[in-house]
Parts: structure tokens; sequence; C-alpha cells
């Protein structure tokens, strides 16, 4: 279901583009849809004890963060991507990646090299997203 869903995310972006059926709404649609599967995801990580709860909680408010400076401090009728941001976002699917593979069954001998992973992966989006946000924050300031 995981490869399905990061399929099915990268394939709808080229088939609106190629139909050039891409909108401003269409890509905060995606975009939500991404932020609501990778937060309920890592929540669950959550609370099956997988993982600490400061990404997911990141996640949600650098996502609002995004979504309120793009549509209200900068008034535009389109999301304002940051270059950080946007591989901060590809990135997200990363843990949920690594946890699914650590329960496939060739997989189960190696798992605690993929906990390991998983902790230094989680660690370092968690980092990026801090560093994501202060960049948008500051992002105001030096366009005045």
């Amino acid at each position: 279901m995981l490869m399905l869903a990061i399929a099915s995310d990268y394939f709808d972006g080229k088939a609106a583009r190629k139909f050039n059926t891409a909108s401003a709404r269409g890509q905060l649609f995606d975009h939500t849809t991404d932020f609501l599967f990778v937060t309920g995801g890592l929540f669950g990580a959550v609370y099956a004890g997988l993982i600490y709860p400061w990404l997911p909680i990141l996640i949600v408010l650098a996502f609002s963060q995004y979504v309120v400076d793009s549509y209200f401090l900068y008034r535009q009728k389109q999301l304002r991507m940051s270059f950080l941001g946007r591989w901060n976002g590809v990135f997200y699917f990363l843990p949920l990646i690594i946890i699914a593979l650590s329960r496939l069954g060739p997989m189960v001998s190696i798992s605690p090299i993929l906990d390991t992973l998983l902790f230094v992966v989680v660690l370092a989006l968690t980092l990026s997203t801090l560093a994501s946000m202060l960049d948008r924050t500051i992002a105001p300031m030096r366009v005045r």
C-alpha cells in the first residue's frame, strides 16, 4: 500500500503536467493528501513506540506554516514552495518505507540495522524540518 501511495503521488503530478490539467487547487489537494498520509503514518509509528513524536508534530507545524505564509503572508493564489521544504516532503515518506521494510520476512534478520537507520533518518528529518521552518520564517525579512 505504501508503494502504491508513493507511485500514485509521483505519477498523478506527471499526468497533470502532461495533460495540462495542473492547477493551484490540485497542488494544494496533492500536498494535503501527502501531508495527511505521512503524518498519519508517523503518528501511528509514535503510537507503536517506533519513533518519538517530534517529527510528526513538526511536520504539522511546517505544513501549517507553508499554507499560511503562501496564501496569507505572500498573498499568492498557490502554494509557495521552498527548496528544503520540497525535499523534506519527498523524504518524509522514508521513515514509513524503513518501517515497512523492517516488517518484511527477509528483512527481519537486519531489523536492528533498520531500527538504527530509522532513528538517523527521523533525526535528520527533524533537523531539516526545523531548518526549513526557520528559513520560511526569515525569508520575508530577506525579501524586504
